[in-house]
């Protein structure tokens, strides 16, 4: 394979990478860096009682739950719960934060 071909592979794959990138913009509404999403939000936080693990209502002891997360197998992988903003957290059973969805998107 000679330069030429090279350097054009190369900006190929540099176009397609970015073509990518551009599709991975996200609005601040819906970013982690944004404080309402962030978990160093006391409100996103495992630190609050109301995500807590302790919290009866999001043990996996409970199993009057109304707030597990199943797998496709039905077997609890966590909990949600909702911040008073409006983000919906989303945890393991551990109480380690694994996800969220920004205030006013559907689930």
């Amino acid at each position: 394979m000679n330069i030429k071909n090279m350097s054009i592979q190369l900006l190929a794959a540099t176009v397609i990478l970015s073509t990518n990138a551009a599709a991975q913009v996200t609005s601040w509404d819906n970013s982690p860096l944004n404080y309402n999403n962030s978990p160093l939000n006391y409100n996103n936080s495992p630190l609050n009682y109301n995500n807590s693990p302790l919290n009866y209502q999001n043990s996996p002891l409970n199993y009057n739950s109304s707030n597990g997360v199943y797998d496709n197998s039905g077997n609890r992988i966590g909990y949600q719960t909702q911040s008073p903003s409006g983000v919906t957290n989303v945890f393991d059973n551990n109480g380690n934060r694994i996800g969220y969805s920004p205030a006013g998107t559907r689930q």
